[in-house]
């Protein structure tokens, strides 16, 4: 003989775990993010290693010191440091619900930046037209490549950081724009970190 159990959500032999209150879109965001930049920590990884053996692969041709210009290099590098600041006072701001102050400092930020990438692509022109292109060493090669792939990630940046100008703006300091605004810190500074060791170990060990 069969005897079914009916249960009330109030009967007190049954026992109903309390659920915790969980935001899973920011969450994923936040994890799919750190996945996405431990994957380019990978990728600058095997670009660095693969300038460290063939960096002094000149094949005949001109080497670092020749070529580098140290000083506008520093000039570049301050760009970038400074662009990482004004990001800091952006997000200052944007705790503080300022959103004038979170646009008006990643106008700053993007002005950096631009110049950052200006003075690249000046240096990258000025060695091309001394003959000192990409294929005329395996060392300009490896240069070439690991300058320039660090230099698309400041304009993938700088773009994002134009579209969330443009959301900012239209919708405010809403939950899904500040956690964007804290993804792009987050990418921001790790392009300043990376540029350190590229101005360290290419630039300044290839002076000495």
């Amino acid at each position: 003989m069969n005897t079914t159990i009916t249960t009330t959500p109030n009967d007190p032999r049954v026992f109903h775990p309390k659920e915790e209150p969980h935001h899973p879109e920011g969450h994923s965001t936040s994890l799919g993010f750190w996945i996405y930049l431990m994957s380019d920590c990978l990728i600058f990884s095997i670009l660095f290693a693969t300038y460290a053996v063939l960096g002094h692969r000149y094949g005949g041709g001109p080497g670092p010191k020749e070529l580098f210009d140290l000083g506008l290099i520093a000039v570049n590098t301050a760009m970038l440091l400074c662009s990482s600041i004004t990001y800091g006072f952006a997000m200052l701001e944007m705790h503080e619900n300022n959103q004038k102050g979170v646009m008006k400092w990643l106008g700053v930020t993007a002005f950096f930046g631009l110049c950052f990438l200006g003075i690249e692509l000046y240096e990258f022109s000025h060695l091309i037209l001394e003959g000192a292109g990409p294929w005329r060493s395996a060392f300009l090669s490896a240069f070439f490549t690991l300058v320039a792939t660090h230099g698309l990630h400041v304009t993938f940046g700088l773009v994002w950081m134009a579209t969330l100008v443009v959301q900012v703006r239209r919708h405010g300091l809403i939950p899904a724009n500040r956690r964007r605004l804290e993804c792009l810190s987050l990418f921001w500074h790790f392009l300043d970190v990376i540029w350190i060791g590229v101005f360290t170990f290419v630039y300044l060990m290839g002076m000495i």
